[in-house]
């Protein structure tokens, strides 16, 4: 990867792209999060995705991105940590496949930074009908995060376990905050993010130089602060708490969190790719083999690791009146991998899946791109393959040592409610 810096806190990643016949252009903004400002923030990526001062028009937006060979625009938010990030990707065909030649990466260029940093504006602020629009959008998004019990129940455990911190922090803001939402707040939550973010801009087979020159004139006459991005934290360690919520659900979901109580090192996330995957991130992993498997008590459990929080995430769906086994049976595994035997042939079966996982990264645009902003956000620049030498390297005692820091923090639980049929 080359890293060109065009400005204070304003930098350009070119990734191979050659393999490719598309190539794709990202804007990404990170700056702290705030919790003042979180709902006009995630309302952001919704107006936005609406249209330009250069083609306000949502009809005619649609229409310029097919002329442009199919095209494709799309405006996103999410929390990193302890950042925010909103993202306005394009993708399209390359240059080189353009059958009349059109100089295609400058019309991508346009459209992406048109979209970032030219709004469509009325009287000064941004159009207070499609605030007005997408605050219903976003409105019903919050009050459906309950359908979807897996992700619902997980989102309770993380409410719990960050408490207030930064981390902690709604990516779709909050509910009781959305009607009061007015063009003028999001337009200053725009204008906050364009002073204060970082921006990393990845361009894969698409001409640097036009992506370059377009970004030269969108921070051209902006006052820019960039602040710089908070550092990976961990949660301190605490007694574990337990919550249970009653829902009509015919399946019951756990999730457990589990904190390490100061951040690992930085050359330890590999040994916790490993120690992860072995808990639960393969199907030959302990929670799957046993809890799943061999025991019953669950349809699924997963584990996941956060390394910019450093929260080790288990989550399971089982029958009601499993989920106290299933809890123990996880803290068990867990238990058994910080002080047992690992057999050579489950770890090297778990290092055969991640390194496929890796040799993997580089089969899409949009995985090659995400593999390298995951790097900058950790302040790393790691090639897939670097990384899978690594985990060549992990030992047996590697994963001990990682796992025996991880102490339970939140057990969240979702049950049937009182008098429901079992």
């Amino acid at each position: 990867m080359e890293r060109i810096t065009l400005a204070p806190g304003a930098h350009i990643n070119v990734l191979p792209a050659e393999k490719f016949n598309r190539c794709r252009i990202s804007i990404n903004f990170i700056w702290p999060a705030a919790r003042e400002w979180a709902t006009a923030e995630a309302l952001l990526p919704l107006v936005l995705e609406r249209g330009y001062q250069g083609c306000p028009d949502m009809t005619e937006l649609s229409k310029k991105l097919a002329r442009l060979y199919g095209a494709a625009l799309s405006v996103d938010g999410t929390m990193s940590g302890q950042s925010r990030v909103l993202t306005v990707s394009l993708s399209g065909i390359r240059d080189a496949f353009a059958r009349a030649g059109e100089p295609l990466s400058r019309e991508y260029a346009d459209i992406a930074f048109g979209t970032a940093f030219e709004p469509y504006r009325v009287d000064g602020v941004l159009d207070a009908e499609a605030v007005a629009i997408e605050k219903e959008q976003l409105r019903e998004l919050l009050e459906g995060e309950i359908n979807e019990k897996r992700s619902y129940c997980i989102r309770q455990a993380r409410r719990r376990f960050y408490g207030d911190s930064p981390a902690g922090i709604e990516r779709n803001g909050y509910l009781d905050e959305v009607d009061g939402l007015t063009a003028d707040a999001v337009t200053r939550a725009y204008a906050r993010m364009v002073e204060q973010a970082q921006i990393e801009v990845f361009v894969l087979g698409a001409d640097v130089d036009a992506v370059a020159q377009r970004l030269r004139t969108a921070l051209s006459g902006l006052r820019r602060a960039p602040e710089e991005l908070p550092a990976p934290i961990a949660m301190p360690a605490e007694e574990p708490r337990s919550f249970e919520e009653p829902l009509p659900t015919v399946q019951g979901k756990l999730c457990m969190l589990f904190t390490p109580g100061e951040p690992f090192a930085p050359q330890d996330l590999s040994a916790l790719r490993v120690a992860v995957a072995l808990l639960g991130g393969t199907p030959t992993s302990r929670l799957f083999q046993n809890v799943r498997e061999k025991q019953s008590l669950c349809y699924y459990c997963a584990a996941s690791y956060t390394s910019l929080t450093g929260a080790l995430c288990v989550d399971s769906g089982v029958e009601h009146a499993n989920a106290a086994a299933a809890r123990e049976s996880i803290l068990k595994e867990l238990a058994a991998l910080c002080a047992g035997p690992v057999e050579d042939g489950e770890l090297a079966d778990t290092k055969r899946a991640l390194k496929n996982q890796l040799a993997a990264v580089g089969d899409t645009l949009q995985g090659l791109e995400g593999w390298y902003f995951a790097e900058r956000m950790r302040g790393a620049d790691k090639a897939p393959e670097q990384v899978a030498a690594e985990v060549d390297a992990v030992t047996a005692d590697d994963v001990r040592r990682v796992l025996s820091r991880f102490r339970l923090s939140v057990f969240y639980t979702l049950t049937k409610e009182a008098g429901a049929d079992a």
